[in-house]
């Protein structure tokens, strides 16, 4: 019955991804640790395929539309793909045990991972409810400008860091980035946002493979298919849907579950 569950949450990491264009990444993690029971570490390795492959599909349906800026997404992916493969390569395999002490209270690497994960999905969830309430950087539907490719660069290591982290796509910083620094409308940022989450998150997954872990290749793809199948169904009602009510409606869902990861990590 859990595993049912897991499954049908995979779908709705698919659907999320389709109708906005990121947040059904963040779900990953806690749904392959919580609900699957998959080690921490090894989830954020199942959750960069997951995602890469989802967003992939995604991206591909976005590119036929003309929804991708090429040259703009290189410019981010080049330093942000590099960033997360050495991330997962070196970084995490490498991690101390105990990574600090606080008091008498030893911090390990897995419970530090999940920390980091869920004050990410706090950003990310108060980020989704500014835009879902209307609070946009700039005009969704056109910009204006030269790029800033410097900021977009550094912009890309700091995603390629967090995502190598915490197996999380990073779309909810990318868009705004490709906005912001790329002057991209909206829709573009989208397209092009899902296209450096596949290559990021599956040369970030390239490196989990080189370091031997253990992967369950059944259940990946199978987890892993349904999510891509979401894909379709988020992309199909994407035009029917308010999207800003939809992303608002999400980043609330997403803040309470980073707040309860939190509280059962810190207190429980």
């Amino acid at each position: 019955m859990i595993e049912i569950i897991g499954f049908i949450c995979a779908a709705i990491i698919g659907i999320s991804l389709g109708l906005i264009g990121g947040g059904g990444s963040i779900l990953t993690v806690p749904v392959l640790v919580y609900l699957l029971g998959v080690d921490p570490i090894l989830a954020t390795a199942y959750s960069l395929f997951i995602v890469g492959l989802s967003a992939l599909i995604g991206g591909i349906s976005y590119a036929r539309k003309g929804l991708v800026a090429y040259k703009t997404g290189a410019v981010f992916t080049i330093p942000a793909l590099s960033t997360v493969y050495l991330t997962r390569l070196y970084l995490v395999p490498n991690l101390p045990e105990v990574l600090f002490t606080v008091g008498a209270f030893d911090v390990h690497k897995h419970l530090g991972i999940l920390l980091l994960f869920a004050i990410l999905m706090v950003i990310a969830a108060i980020s989704m409810i500014r835009r879902g309430s209307g609070e946009q950087v700039v005009n969704p539907d056109h910009t204006s400008g030269k790029s800033n490719y410097l900021l977009m660069v550094f912009a890309g290591i700091i995603v390629g860091l967090l995502a190598g982290m915490v197996g999380a796509g990073g779309g909810f910083l990318i868009i705004p980035a490709l906005v912001i620094f790329g002057r991209l409308p909206m829709k573009k940022a989208i397209g092009t946002s899902l296209l450096i989450i596949a290559v990021n998150s599956l040369i970030g997954f390239t490196g989990d493979l080189q370091v031997g872990l253990p992967i369950d290749w059944i259940f990946l793809l199978k987890f892993a298919g349904i999510a891509g199948a979401g894909i379709f169904i988020g992309t199909f009602f994407s035009e029917k849907v308010n999207g800003q009510q939809l992303k608002k409606g999400f980043g609330w869902f997403v803040l309470a579950m980073g707040c309860l990861i939190l509280v059962k990590e810190l207190l429980l």
